[in-house]
């Protein structure tokens, strides 16, 4: 018995030895599932329709009350595991996300869906920072911690990428319900392994928790994200469905910064904002998932629309971005410590613009060698990105914050989302409808035209509809607009990723490793060469322990004092631990 708790003792105590890389897989099954979730319902959506028959504004919410909902409680959950225990949050965040997706299997109404999506939104929020915050905890050595970001922003991809391919086989060999039912049964595993084997660790537990401010930063993003997703989904932005929560959301998101600025113990620390490198880093995870979410989903549209491709078929096609970004992951922590942050993230954006403007070449007919080439490109380039920005991120950020600034790059993450749907969806609306207005003129019915010029799917019914030669010359033009208004969008996301280049050289030029054992530190603007100043250092105490463990089961880690300054917690600035 005692040698199996001293063998329980060990495991649990991941920060100090080799089971920290069991950990990290935990955590990222743990965000497959959140990620998978996000996108395995959209090849399943025609199948709720014909099986619940929502209303269409029932099916908006059975596909947004998930992104919602996560995005909205994002921070107060991030913040509330650095004040309760990450460990604690995220196993709850799992027993939920098992419950709600058997609700989400089983519903027989749009109601009950779009009730348990919500659910599932809640625990995906629960699980998301969780997860990132307990392994900066984990990985103190900010090379090994580079590393595990790689693995774990690669895993995000795959699930994302994974979704439409899983969710399409489910589809069609079972029933729609079987998308949310793979759940279960890895949530029934995690949850006692993550309970056995995940360490504790908490933030600062100093002054009380603001409920306030956490219930502000709720509503405030759920009203900037639901005016984002309505604007995205065709209503006019100064419509006041739209215009109203985007505002409200804003004024709240503003009181609530100000709200931190003055409290002695925020939720986060508003100072970090102050940071060139927290700063931009975040705003690079804003602009590559607002250039990645918004292709994608326009990808998909063409894959099926254009080149009449299955759901399977589809998901198959989308399978070299995923490996790209695997392969991206993969070596992200040797091109990190190579080129540096600044490049890193940079030259990401550069050669995703690049593999953007090749796929400008895609016309009505299927070229899949150039489709292939440019998903890989796609791939690597963002997953390059949000590589360097999440890295930079959670370096800048001290470690007791940990949860709050996890909590701030998936809000980004969420945000970039919906802004790419939002922003490269309205583009492309633009440029598509401007293509059908000369139908009338060739003998379409002008409703006909007027209603083709919604969407090409529209088109498409429509076209079916009407039949005989008008039917067929509706079907050609509208697909001739669609590729013309996906070209169009492309060159507008090209433009939007090299703006990213340009804010990417407020990043540090180097990830400077220490003769410390191995301590790795980005130094903003430091470097070996002649003519360039080393920036000072704060002091300002001792390291932090990274986890939650009794002092019998911590392991050792001694590291040689460097003369000239005192221990600080290798978070890559120079930031010491409070």
């Amino acid at each position: 018995m005692t040698g199996t708790s001293t063998a329980v003792a060990r495991l649990r105590a991941a920060a100090g030895g080799a089971n920290r890389w069991v950990v990290l897989v935990v955590l990222c099954l743990s965000l497959l599932l959140v990620a998978l979730d996000a996108t395995v319902l959209h090849v399943a959506v025609p199948a709720v329709t014909e099986d619940l028959r929502p209303s269409a504004v029932g099916l908006l919410w059975i596909v947004d009350a998930y992104p919602l909902v996560c995005a909205s409680l994002l921070i107060l959950f991030g913040t509330l595991g650095d004040r309760i225990g990450r460990r604690r949050v995220l196993l709850f965040g799992y027993a939920l996300f098992g419950v709600a997706s058997a609700l989400a299997a089983m519903a027989d109404t749009a109601a009950v869906l779009i009730a348990a999506r919500a659910l599932l939104g809640v625990g995906g929020a629960m699980i998301m920072p969780a997860t990132l915050s307990i392994l900066r905890q984990v990985f103190p050595d900010r090379r090994e911690r580079a590393m595990a970001i790689g693995i774990w922003t690669a895993v995000a991809a795959v699930g994302a990428a994974a979704g439409p391919v899983i969710g399409g086989f489910l589809v069609e060999h079972y029933w729609w319900g079987s998308v949310f039912l793979i759940n279960i049964p890895l949530m029934i595993m995690i949850l006692p392994i993550g309970r056995w084997l995940l360490p504790e660790s908490r933030g600062s537990d100093e002054g009380p928790w603001d409920v306030l401010g956490a219930l502000m930063a709720a509503a405030g993003v759920l009203g900037v994200v639901l005016g984002i997703k309505r604007a995205g989904g065709g209503e006019g932005v100064l419509d006041l469905a739209t215009l109203g929560p985007l505002l409200a959301g804003a004024a709240l998101l503003v009181l609530f910064a100000r709200r931190q600025k003055r409290r002695t113990h925020p939720l986060i620390d508003m100072t970090m904002f102050s940071r060139p490198a927290f700063t931009t880093a975040v705003g690079c995870i804003v602009l590559a998932m607002l250039a990645l979410v918004g292709l994608e989903l326009i990808a998909v549209q063409y894959l099926q629309l254009v080149l009449d491709l299955g759901p399977l078929e589809t998901g198959l096609r989308l399978l070299p971005l995923t490996f790209a970004a695997m392969a991206a992951g993969a070596t992200g922590s040797y091109t990190l410590s190579r080129v540096g942050p600044r490049r890193m993230v940079g030259w990401g954006f550069v050669l995703t613009a690049a593999s953007v403007l090749l796929l400008t070449l895609m016309g009505q007919h299927d070229r899949p060698v150039l489709l292939t080439v440019g998903f890989v490109l796609l791939g690597f380039g963002l997953q390059s990105t949000l590589f360097g920005a999440y890295e930079s991120m959670l370096s800048e950020a001290p470690a007791e914050r940990a949860g709050g600034a996890a909590a701030i790059g998936e809000t980004s993450y969420q945000l970039g989302a919906g802004l790419g749907i939002a922003l490269l969806g309205s583009v492309m609306n633009a440029a598509y409808a401007p293509g059908l207005s000369r139908l009338h003129d060739e003998g379409v019915p002008a409703a006909a035209g007027t209603a083709a010029s919604n969407s090409l799917g529209e088109a498409y019914q429509v076209a079916g509809q009407l039949g005989g030669p008008a039917g067929d010359l509706l079907r050609n033009t509208a697909r001739h607009a669609f590729v013309n208004g996906l070209h169009i969008t492309l060159m507008v996301s090209a433009g939007l990723l090299l703006l990213g280049a340009l804010a990417a050289l407020r990043l540090p030029r180097a990830m400077d490793c220490a003769s410390v054992k191995g301590v790795c530190e980005a130094e903003a603007g430091e470097t070996t060469g002649p003519g360039r100043a080393v920036p000072e250092r704060a002091d300002t105490g001792p390291r932090a322990d990274p986890v939650t463990l009794p002092p019998q089961n911590r392991p050792e880690r001694r590291l040689p004092r460097p003369a000239r300054r005192e221990p600080a917690e290798a978070t890559g600035s120079g930031r010491a631990a409070h």
